[in-house]
């Protein structure tokens, strides 16, 4: 995740984040990212849950993260070599997901998971994904987004501002994949589903891969 989260955020995410991890995060980020391959850039990459999902098959990884409280831990678990992709293959940077210091067509493959919620523009930060894709590159996603349900989404609509200032810049009321679309992506594969284990006004969520077009 990105923003300006201070060192108690970082210090309590993993915690707060595990019960929700167990329930169905880790396995949708291991059936998300198992097909990746060639050279990888992981956005907003938080403290590193995805590692040691990644697999073998990816040759280099760049894992992006700017908050530095954060970004301490990813090294960490970077260190513990989790996962099937060589510690030697993995890189760190603090780049945000709105200004990627990367060349154009750098990475067969972007992941965003859990981070285009916090960002300030989103089409900003899907433009700067575009970019930095190769042709026919992949963009792998899971984000929680605003409610089909409007007397949920009226729940989000009120809480957001609140939430916004509390949890490091999340909003609660995106429509990922209408920005995705939008951005020049076409779905490859799209699920919606709700997030167990997480506070209700966060549980709708969206999860697929989406190709440039």
């Amino acid at each position: 995740m990105v923003g300006a989260m201070g060192p108690l955020f970082s210090c309590f995410y993993d915690p707060v984040m595990r019960k929700t991890e167990e329930a169905c995060l880790a396995s949708w980020r291991k059936e998300l990212v198992s097909g990746l391959e060639g050279e990888v850039l992981e956005i907003g990459a938080g403290t590193g849950s995805n590692l040691r999902h990644f697999p073998e098959t990816v040759t280099r990884l760049v894992v992006a993260e700017p908050d530095r409280w954060m970004r301490a831990r990813l090294a960490r678990a970077i260190a513990q070599d989790r996962g099937a992709v060589r510690a030697s293959s993995i890189q760190t940077s603090a780049a945000p997901a709105d200004a990627l210091p990367f060349k154009d067509a750098s990475f067969d493959a972007v992941v965003s998971m859990l981070v285009l919620c916090t960002v300030p523009d989103a089409s900003r930060a899907l433009a700067e994904i575009r970019r930095v894709l190769r042709p026919n590159g992949r963009l792998v996603f899971l984000e929680h987004v605003a409610a089909d349900d409007p007397k949920r989404f009226t729940w989000q609509q009120r809480l957001d501002p609140i939430w916004c200032r509390f949890a490091a810049g999340c909003h609660l009321t995106r429509h990922t994949s209408e920005a995705i679309r939008s951005a020049g992506f076409e779905m490859v594969h799209e699920e919606r589903a709700s997030m167990r284990g997480a506070p209700p006004w966060v549980r709708p969520t969206v999860r697929g891969i989406a190709r440039l077009t």
